[in-house]
């Protein structure tokens, strides 16, 4: 359609341009047939025939001149009614009466009825900052808030400032997200709802949203008084266009109009669903509040905060209670000032919530801007295009994040921090270990608490975390572990959009894990060629919710009761004031089918038959030979061991622990360098007598087959590990040079 109006602007321009040219040659060759300059003529006497010649000639001149105007006044109508979409978008023409028309349109309504199918570029400024609030609270909503932003980022071309006005917890989640999503030309704030339960608190709601279906009603107050307008969402909202398009229609608000709405696509308001059924006042069929674009400027001048309670509390006298929270009293107010409305296309808010008339909505499902999933059935609505907006949601729910990443040309941008610009800057690409180190200054998007979290900390502060980490090919172990560990968990699994997906979705199917809400589950998305798996241990150590940790591998099996015995172990040797690892002896079974032991006894009688091994004693034996199994066979209380080159055990800490090199990826090194720095700081490494772990078998992972294959890789990890020596040296002084002569003798 663009290729169309350009075709018709320019061939109006092109004939104008003739026109004149043709006016211009023709005044010339009346001139030169004469043999005269039209400058000389009024001071000759003109013959008759050069009086009738001149006649003709200015005819004609007259005629181009009114062809010209014309092609003047058919190329203004081309412009002026570019903003007009085509009949058949608006579905209902009655819910867009209002919908483009404003104080700018009123001196073009006689060239409006000449309808191009031309739409005009949105009145957007190219650099101009648009402001978009939502409220979200909680995992789930902060879950489909960021389908809803990806789906804004991916068609934008303009800078945006998003303003959130969160519980604790969603305040957690997306500071966190945007934070290492680090999308350049964009801006966030967050508002605490909490501050603001008190303005509506007093509302009674049936709605399902709770006491934040009700906040919207509070955004004059939530967002900075300098800011005149935003366009406020839900979180079940998916754009299917640039969102600047909806920005521009605040220039068409009268100077009376203050909020633009999406008339409501269902029968509620007209109170025909049920017998009885009694809804709150609306204007006709009343108007949908999950897309409003608000001025906010003029609403504070108008005294919304005290207009909407008032109107709130006479409806409620009869009404007693809202059924569709903020929803309702917008709706009352709109009821009683409809002249503060500005209707916009329905388009702006396809409602997919069951009986709804959002089909008439478009003739075409490429004419939709907007999808609105609102129904608490949301994917599984009824609707005879269903299947095309799933697909349309489902394509932004797993599509990669770090693709929006993308810089707006020419627009200024602060994304990256600058000393990660300037470390990346640092580095030599001709270094065969750049990989490498370009891995560590990768900031990989993390999405903490993926599902549902709940934890109440234990009264004598001697609880522990099981903290691991994970990716795809590891998910299976998960319902074995809850099982084994009952204490709180914190995983964090490197995937991609899409796999997190898949993982939410086999999370949501298993009663093991829907049972448990102590575990946290944070995103780490994938980017770069190498497993991150030291900054992937460190974002679940982080998010640890106790004192202690349990530091282990997810596909490590903890003995029964393991989680109270630590309990009861860390302040038999007083943990919180020693500094001490305590070592949970590690062993291994080739067999994917296993009879636990439950016992010490039961451990050792099947080490004895073969059944069981001491972990990776024939493939590795330096990296658990300093527990000594043969004491551990026979000992009764903790004892101490010294740290020796590559011993990577297990072991439980405090919290405050050194965290995990990150210059490490992929495979080789990432513990071993963790429990080295441990010792460098004068951990004590305590074996404890009576717990055990036992690894479960599975196949390679493809970084271990990276690190056999390749001799470049091998050689980088050596490179690696001498710069860690030397910087631990520097760290820690003369006394960390053992660990440089100790890896020099192997």
């Amino acid at each position: 359609m663009h290729l169309l109006c350009r075709g018709r602007l320019k061939l109006l321009v092109a004939s104008l341009t003739a026109g004149v040219l043709l006016t211009w040659l023709y005044l010339l060759a009346g001139n030169l047939e004469n043999g005269r300059s039209l400058l000389l003529a009024p001071c000759l006497a003109d013959t008759p025939a050069q009086v009738l010649e001149r006649s003709v000639l200015e005819s004609r001149v007259r005629e181009v001149e009114e062809e010209n105007r014309k092609i003047r006044l058919q190329l203004s109508q081309s412009q002026g009614t570019a903003a007009q979409p085509p009949d058949g978008n608006y579905g209902n023409q009655q819910w867009a009466a209002s919908a483009d028309t404003g104080p700018e349109d009123g001196d073009n309504t006689a060239e409006e009825k000449n309808n191009t199918e031309c739409p005009r570029s949105p009145p957007v400024q190219k650099c101009e900052l648009i402001h978009v609030a939502c409220v979200c609270a909680g995992h789930n909503a902060s879950r489909d808030v960021v389908t809803l932003v990806k789906s804004v980022l991916f068609h934008r071309r303009n800078p945006l400032h998003f303003h959130f006005i969160t519980d604790t917890v969603a305040h957690q989640i997306l500071s966190s997200l945007f934070q290492s999503w680090m999308v350049p030309s964009v801006q966030v704030s967050f508002y605490d709802a909490d501050e603001l339960k008190s303005e509506v608190s007093w509302i009674p709601n049936k709605h399902y949203s709770g006491i934040y279906g009700l906040m919207k009603l509070t955004l004059t107050k939530a967002l900075p008084s300098d800011l005149s307008k935003v366009i406020v969402l839900d979180t079940d909202i998916t754009f299917a266009t640039d969102i600047a398009e909806l920005w521009g229609i605040f220039r068409k608000f009268t100077d009376k109009q203050v909020i633009g709405l999406v008339e409501n696509q269902s029968d509620w308001y007209l109170g025909n669903l049920w017998k009885n059924h009694k809804p709150w006042p609306a204007l006709g069929r009343g108007f949908n509040t999950g897309v409003i674009l608000l001025y906010l400027e003029r609403l504070r001048r108008l005294g919304w905060e005290q207009m909407w309670r008032l109107t709130a509390e006479r409806e409620l006298m009869s009404m007693l209670s809202t059924s569709l929270a903020d929803q309702d009293i917008f709706n009352a107010f709109i009821k009683q000032n409809p002249v503060l409305v500005h209707q916009l296309p329905c388009f702006w808010n396809v409602q997919l919530s069951d009986h709804t008339r959002s089909e008439q909505c478009y003739t075409e499902v490429s004419d939709l801007k907007v999808i609105h999933w609102n129904s608490p059935k949301k994917l599984r609505v009824k609707n005879k295009h269903v299947e095309f907006f799933r697909n349309l949601y489902l394509t932004f729910l797993e599509y990669d994040g770090n693709l929006l990443r993308r810089e707006l040309f020419g627009c200024p941008s602060q994304a990256s921090p600058e000393s990660v610009k300037a470390a990346l800057e640092d580095l030599d690409e001709d270094d065969q270990c750049y990989d490498f180190r370009r891995e560590r200054l990768t900031v990989h998007r993390v999405h903490l608490y993926f599902l549902q979290y709940e934890y109440s900390p234990a009264e004598d502060d001697t609880d522990i975390t099981l903290v691991a980490q994970l990716s795809m090919d590891r998910l299976q172990m998960l319902e074995a572990i809850c099982k084994h560990w009952e204490g709180p968990i914190s995983l964090a699994l490197y995937m991609s959009d899409a796999e997190a997906q898949q993982f939410l979705r086999y999370a949501q199917a298993s009663e093991v894990l829907k049972n448990r809400k102590n575990v946290g589950y944070h995103i780490v998305y994938k980017e770069g060629q190498f497993y991150p798996v030291n900054l992937v241990r460190n974002v679940a150590l982080r998010n640890a919710n106790t004192p202690y940790v349990f530091l282990t591998d997810v596909d490590f099996l903890p003995m029964y009761g393991l989680y109270e015995y630590l309990r009861r172990t860390v302040v038999q040797m007083d943990m919180a004031h020693t500094k001490k690892a305590l070592v949970v002896p590690a062993f291994e079974t080739l067999r994917y089918r296993l009879s636990f032991p439950k016992s010490k006894a039961e451990l050792l009688s099947m080490l004895d038959m073969g059944t069981l091994y001491t972990f990776r004693y024939h493939v590795w034996p330096k990296g658990h030979a300093p527990t000594d199994y043969a004491k551990w066979r026979t000992a009764t209380t903790p004892y101490r061991v010294e740290w020796e080159a590559d011993f990577e055990p297990y072991v439980v800490v405090r919290k405050d622990c050194p965290e995990y090199d990150q210059r490490f990826v992929g495979f080789g090194w990432n513990k071993v360098s963790h429990v080295l720095e441990l010792d460098a700081q004068e951990y004590e490494l305590m074996v404890l007598p009576n717990a055990f772990m036992i690894h479960m078998p599975h196949a390679p992972s493809f970084d271990i087959s990276k690190f056999r294959s390749s001799s470049s890789y091998r050689n980088c990890l050596n490179t690696l590990k001498e710069e860690f020596h030397q910087d631990l040296s520097r760290k820690y002084g003369s006394a960390a040079l053992k660990y440089l002569t100790a890896q020099r003798n192997i």
